[in-house]
């Protein structure tokens, strides 16, 4: 069946019509026309089509450019999911596995030690437990960090040498692998969870067992099967005008942070990021989103095997534990209690400790810039947020959003 983007009777899915309405309401009034966001865009699908997409607010307030329906955003770290699936489909293949050791791919990485003491240049580390294993970068439990997380002298060092998306330098992914070939890991990989740049170097990953650019193999490999035409690592001259604003919020105020006109967006990335380079459109990740529930096939392109999507979507944490028992991140776009992480994306393995509305298995993520999704099996049902500010962590709209969709189904699968 073709995946439509019609529309239908929120009623006939499940939904109330009058409950969806009065959540836009509440985005407006709570969030749009405060100011707060510059805009928001809601889908949500059930049984493979549309019961909802509301769109309000601005794409661009300088120059007035509201937002619709092809507006191009940055979805940052909704670029996970994406990476995590091209690697998937080489591990299909049997050409990586995830309990291959990194070093086998990347042998500059054999000797990673643990922070002890010191700061970079006179670091002291110890051994490693294990070796870190692909698993651990799939799952954040690799050692490694985020430079913004600024808790410890080796993410003081990753910003030092601009490594990460968010790096003040502008360096390769090639560079960024070498450069923490020369670093300590955080932590001996297995030990603890930490939001880090693990998925950049799982696009790294790709483009060493591929033989591909990374980006190259994420283009002919999902973006192009999946009919994603608006979905890449830059905005094209043509695409241009659809590009949405980026806004931050800091200091009580919010402010133009990334302008569509004069954005790093608009040439070709000197980091190609499978950690949060990708812009994309509703459709397009929507799109994604129906390949994942559909067990890794849309429209007749198959890009994964059923039992590898729900390898993706179980809890891999050791010993079955939640995000916040395993926490070293002083960031993450998802850290309260009865979440777990899978490959790639964050997983709900027990819904009372979440202390919201939602189902066991559901799996979900979100972006920098606030976006976020949410895909539940048990449901039948796709959530997609867009919208453009920084960091996610301003307001708690995210939590708000899946309250008000559960609350709008007026039946339920799950029993």
């Amino acid at each position: 069946m073709t995946l439509s983007f019609e529309p239908v009777r929120p009623e006939s899915l499940g939904f109330s019509s009058a409950r969806l309405e009065g959540m836009e309401r509440y985005l407006a009034r709570t969030y749009v026309e405060p100011g707060k966001l510059p805009g928001t865009m809601t889908l949500i699908a059930r049984k493979g089509q549309i019961a909802h997409w509301g769109i309000q607010g601005m794409a661009d307030k300088e120059r007035g450019r509201k937002l619709s329906p092809d507006t191009i955003f940055r979805i940052y770290s909704m670029t996970k999911p994406i990476a995590s699936v091209a690697l998937m489909i080489l591990m299909e293949e049997g050409l990586i596995a995830l309990d291959d050791p990194v070093h086998r791919h990347i042998p500059s990485w054999k000797g990673l030690g643990v922070y002890k003491a010191g700061n970079h240049g006179a670091f002291q580390t110890a051994p490693t437990v294990r070796p870190m294993l692909v698993i651990d970068l799939m799952r954040h439990t690799s050692g490694l960090t985020y430079g913004f997380q600024e808790r410890t002298n080796v993410d003081a060092a990753y910003r030092k040498l601009g490594i990460g998306v968010f790096g003040d330098k502008q360096i390769t992914l090639e560079q960024m692998v070498e450069h923490l070939s020369t670093l300590p890991l955080e932590f001996s990989p297995g030990e603890a969870w930490n939001y880090s740049v693990s998925t950049d170097i799982v696009g790294y990953l790709v483009q060493v067992v591929s033989g591909m650019k990374f980006e190259e193999f994420v283009r002919q490999r999902i973006l192009a099967p999946l009919k994603m035409t608006d979905t890449d690592f830059m905005v094209p001259p043509e695409k241009r005008a659809r590009f949405a604003a980026n806004y931050a919020f800091a200091n009580g105020m919010t402010f133009l942070y990334d302008d569509p006109e004069k954005s790093s967006y608009l040439a070709p990335p000197v980091l190609v990021s499978g950690g949060g380079g990708l812009v994309s459109t509703m459709a397009d990740y929507y799109r994604f989103c129906a390949m994942m529930i559909r067990g890794g096939e849309l429209d007749g392109v198959r890009l994964l095997s059923p039992k590898t999507i729900q390898l993706m979507t179980m809890n891999h944490l050791p010993g079955g534990a939640d995000l916040p028992s395993m926490s070293r991140a002083l960031f993450s776009e998802a850290a309260y209690g009865g979440i777990g992480f899978g490959l790639g994306l964050s997983t709900t393995i027990n819904v009372a400790e979440t202390m919201i509305s939602g189902s066991l298995g559901d799996f979900s993520w979100g972006g920098a810039a606030s976006t976020y999704f949410w895909i539940d099996p048990r449901e039948d049902l796709i959530c997609i947020f867009l919208t453009q500010l920084l960091p996610s962590t301003t307001y708690n709209v995210r939590r708000q959003l899946r309250m008000m969709v559960y609350s709008a189904m007026t039946e339920s699968f799950s029993g």
